[in-house]
């Protein structure tokens, strides 16, 4: 029986540190991090090119925000599974995002754990 292809992730924050900090704290066996975006316009170009399983969207970025970064995600691939990753604790901004299609919301600040077990909760690997 073949390997299952491993799942990927894109990593989409404007903070340089929260990338960095999303990239070393993963630690999910079958997980892989294909890339990273500082903010919408990006993220959507990297998107399109790695069609990754699974993104973590910030909110508020400069250009596209992260609510029309989801939208514009779904409409190339709507089974994609988006984690928000935010600091802003407006309820209905998280409402929002979730309506529009993203399927968990972790808040800023989280540890390694929170992480891990937001994404692993997204992707339906427990």
């Amino acid at each position: 029986m073949p390997e299952p292809k491993p799942l990927t992730l894109l990593i989409v924050d404007d903070s340089h540190i929260i990338r960095r900090r999303i990239e070393r704290s993963v630690a999910i066996d079958g997980l892989d991090i294909v890339g990273t975006a500082a903010d919408g316009d990006e993220a959507v170009r990297k998107f399109r090119k790695l069609l990754p399983d699974a993104v973590t969207m910030d909110l508020t970025m400069p250009g596209m925000d992260g609510l029309q970064t989801i939208s514009a995600v779904l409409a190339i691939r709507p089974d994609t599974r988006i984690l928000v990753v935010s600091a802003l604790a407006d309820r209905s901004t998280a409402i929002e995002a979730i309506r529009r299609g993203a399927r968990g919301f972790l808040y800023k600040p989280f540890d390694d754990a929170q992480l891990n077990e937001a994404l692993t909760e997204l992707l339906e690997l427990h």
